[in-house]
């Protein structure tokens, strides 16, 4: 059937107001499902530490060489440098025979001063009965008692003179004063020793300190807190045990020396090794975030930031320190904004959203 001009022209004209009615009640696509919304987390300013920081030297608590206390020759060696050692475990050995001839000698005296101060007694306590009858002049009972005095004061030097004589017999043998690790041996097998001469030495490894010299600008507020962190070779950070400030500043330099001991752990740190110490010396207002909401690609840091709208989008940021396991944020986010805790959730509901547009 052949339409004329007049009926094309109203079939068109219906059409295209059909069409405009149609796109004028289109429905907007539809927001992702609730359970496919991303956790959000309000960014809102957080009282954190205002800290300072420096490098210092790690040290180990308990270091200390072994020297000699007696002469000899050393017939034992058993340890070098890193080895581990136990407590009372022997590490070097001298010989002998002039210690043991001096404790039998010693022995001998201290016998001999037994058997006078024996004898001094008896004569003594049968003077004083011959003086209560008044057969003894009183003078003979003086020095009965003098000679009896003689005797005790001989045996106490004879016991101390064997006593000596012991020790120089023990300190032949040296052990470890306590377990640790040999860092340097000072002499060989073999080599005669004098007393006071270096040995071995060594540290343990159960407790380190760090050193670190702060200036005189900040020691008042650090002596105020007394809290410190310590970064560790791994990244984490480890709260000091104690702090102890030096009462005295260096003249040249006008520096305090702080000691920052570490908590008992495998902290990973080495003797001589340097750690950053952050020294708390006062309270500041932060914009924080959770590290796990970053989104990372090179030197480029980013969040996804979610409008009242509800529209996802990502947003440079610029980051400043860590705060255990939050960031803070230096610009790029203001208080009272919405980021998403998931990255990739933050991503999959954008996706989500594009799905719902081209369908």
């Amino acid at each position: 059937m052949t339409l004329d001009r007049a009926s094309r022209v109203f079939l068109t004209s219906a059409l295209a107001v059909a069409l405009l009615a149609a796109c004028a009640g289109e429905a907007p696509p539809p927001p992702p499902s609730p359970a496919a919304v991303p956790e959000t987390v309000l960014v809102m300013p957080t009282v954190v530490a205002r800290e300072r920081r420096w490098d210092g030297v790690v040290q180990a608590v308990h270091q200390a060489t072994l020297a000699a206390q007696t002469a000899g020759r050393v017939v034992e060696l058993p340890v070098d440098v890193n080895d581990v050692v136990k407590a009372g475990d022997v590490v070097a050995r001298f010989t002998d025979v002039e210690q043991r001839s001096g404790r039998v000698q010693a022995d001998a005296a201290l016998r001999a001063a037994m058997a006078q101060a024996a004898e001094a007694e008896a004569e003594h306590r049968r003077m004083v009965g011959l003086a209560a009858r008044q057969l003894v002049a009183r003078a003979q009972l003086d020095q009965a008692t003098a000679r009896r005095d003689a005797a005790r004061a001989a045996l106490a030097a004879a016991g101390a003179g064997a006593a000596r004589a012991g020790e120089q017999v023990t300190y032949t043998v040296v052990r470890a004063p306590y377990a640790g690790l040999v860092t340097r041996r000072h002499v060989e097998l073999g080599e005669t020793v004098a007393p006071g001469q270096p040995l071995l030495s060594g540290l343990s490894l159960d407790r380190l300190r760090v050193e670190v010299q702060v200036p005189q600008a900040d020691i008042v507020a650090i002596r105020e807190y007394r809290t410190a962190t310590i970064r560790l070779a791994d990244g984490r950070d480890v709260v000091a045990r104690d702090v102890v400030v030096f009462p005295a500043a260096d003249p040249q330099a006008h520096t305090f020396t702080v000691r920052v001991e570490l908590p008992r752990m495998d902290s990973g740190l080495q003797p001589g090794n340097l750690a950053e110490v952050r020294f708390k010396i006062g309270d500041a207002e932060r914009l924080l975030v959770p590290a796990t909401a970053l989104v990372r690609r090179g030197e480029i840091v980013a969040v996804h930031v979610r409008a009242p709208d509800g529209r996802i989008g990502l947003r440079h940021i610029r980051t400043g320190e860590p705060f255990g396991d939050r960031v803070e944020v230096i610009a790029g986010l203001a208080a009272g904004e919405a980021i998403i805790l998931d990255p990739l959730a933050a991503m999959r509901a954008q996706r989500a959203v594009r799905e719902a547009i081209d369908d």
